[in-house]
């Protein structure tokens, strides 16, 4: 495995903590989190129980690291990048794992670069739970090759899609599409049919339509993502909403997922089933 001591996180959450976990040496880390009074202990606990050597700075992250992982909120992506940009090692890979739009990650790799960085899109496309480093990555860009190197050194399986800056990510905003537009769809499904006394119905019409999936299930999945996560996915989904907009098409569906994911995330769950 390449040498660990090189590497960097820029965020720190579920993420992060996925994968410094399953490292064989501590790894650099900087969360936002540090930064607010209210926030830092718990973030700095967070570093302790995973294993991370905190950074009390981004610049005390970033000092030297020729491997630089980004994997914040959506909604703060570029931020991250403009920040990394004044302290970045020459010559350091920047992958943003970010679920961004394509031109949100070019708006980023211009600063990268002009920084003298090397930029690359990085698509993480499943939750990192429970693959962990082994969740799948697609990489693109004109630095795709060494991140790929770089990235199968420390742990990782990512796959190299030819094209520029925003190839990736455009494969990630558009699967995003269906994959968080069912989670919203389940939700306003069951969550109406539990106050209307039928999710058992329902659910048993929906698994004569499509055999082989338990749909009261996937909604109780579902439904605890959106809970748990609907603040980061709905962060995506406004990208992806941009995405699509720039596309030239309509981004209703988008939208709309958007605003459920936002609505119910934090939200407690009605019973001890949702679908039931």
């Amino acid at each position: 495995m390449a040498r660990l001591d090189h590497l960097a996180l820029i965020g720190f959450g579920e993420a992060g903590m996925a994968f410094a976990s399953e490292w064989d040496a501590p790894v650099r880390a900087w969360d936002i989190k540090t930064d607010d009074p209210a926030t830092a202990a718990a973030k700095r606990a967070d570093y302790a129980r995973h294993h991370a050597n905190g950074a009390e700075t981004l610049g005390e992250a970033l000092a030297g690291a020729a491997l630089v992982i980004s994997i914040v909120t959506a909604d703060q992506a570029l931020a991250a990048a403009e920040a990394a940009a004044a302290c970045l090692a020459p010559g350091a890979l920047y992958c943003d794992f970010n679920s961004v739009a394509p031109a949100t990650k070019q708006d980023a790799a211009a600063g990268i670069e002009a920084a003298g960085g090397r930029y690359v899109d990085v698509a993480v496309m499943s939750p990192v739970h429970p693959a962990r480093l082994a969740v799948p990555l697609l990489v693109s860009g004109p630095y795709a090759a060494d991140a790929v190197a770089a990235l199968t050194g420390v742990g990782f399986s990512p796959v190299k899609v030819e094209g520029p800056v925003g190839r990736a990510a455009m494969i990630k905003m558009l699967r995003s599409v269906m994959v968080k537009g069912i989670e919203a769809l389940t939700a306003e499904c069951f969550l109406a049919a539990r106050k209307a006394g039928v999710a058992g119905e329902v659910a048993a019409s929906l698994n004569g339509g499509w055999p082989g999936v338990d749909w009261a299930a996937r909604a109780d999945y579902n439904l605890g993502r959106i809970r748990e996560h609907g603040v980061r996915r709905a962060a995506e989904m406004d990208e992806v909403a941009g995405t699509l907009d720039g596309l030239g098409l309509g981004s209703e569906m988008a939208r709309a997922t958007a605003s459920v994911q936002r609505r119910l995330a934090g939200t407690a769950p009605t019973g001890a089933s949702e679908a039931a």
